[in-house]
């Protein structure tokens, strides 16, 4: 059961994101489309939550794209920019050996893993020695989300958003894993199911 004062969303644009290129846990800033669309979020949420905003918690992954995210968001509502807290369950599902590559270039190189991830990208896990499935994603972030109370702001990635709508909304998995999960938006769990702003 997640928090009906949920709000949940991804870091903004990064120059990776735009080249298709996989970031997962490797530490990419975000472009300026990216600090634009968080603006935007911010904007959408202050008018949204007025002087509520001061009485929501905040947390994001540690990542630097999704701080720098917060970061914007926080200032655009009026608040310190500095004042939310992190935690490392929510960095982004790890692609071992495939971070840092474009899908194309993975399937010139490696087409039978390509294949293997399009069967079942739920449960696949990429070369690496670090390297997560979404089933995986989900078991780590799950007792995050399940320990929030109250009102709470969350900015994390893309895994991170498809997982939480597999695990608390119920999306089956296999939509939940090819879902787009937009950087100019969020969600809000505070009418039950969620809807994105």
């Amino acid at each position: 059961m997640l928090s009906p004062g949920l709000l949940l969303c991804r870091h903004g644009e990064t120059d990776w994101n735009a080249e298709g290129r996989i970031q997962g846990q490797r530490d990419v800033p975000l472009n300026d489309r990216g600090r634009a669309q968080a603006r935007r979020n911010g904007t959408v949420l202050r008018d949204l939550l007025g002087e509520r905003a001061g009485a929501y918690r905040y947390l994001a992954s540690p990542l630097g794209r999704t701080r720098e995210t917060m970061e914007i968001i926080r200032r655009e509502i009026g608040l310190d920019p500095a004042g939310y807290e992190t935690d490392t369950r929510l960095v982004e599902l790890h692609f071992g050996a495939w971070q840092g590559y474009t899908l194309a270039e993975i399937r010139d190189r490696h087409p039978e893993q390509i294949r293997a991830r399009k069967a079942d990208k739920w449960n696949y896990v990429p070369p690496g020695a670090e390297a997560e499935s979404y089933a995986t994603l989900e078991t780590r972030i799950a007792p995050v989300f399940e320990a929030l109370e109250g009102p709470v702001l969350v900015v994390a990635h893309g895994g991170v958003v498809r997982t939480v709508l597999h695990r608390f909304a119920g999306h089956p998995s296999l939509e939940a894993a090819h879902m787009g999960v937009p950087q100019d938006r969020f969600l809000s769990f505070s009418e039950g199911n969620p809807r994105w702003l």
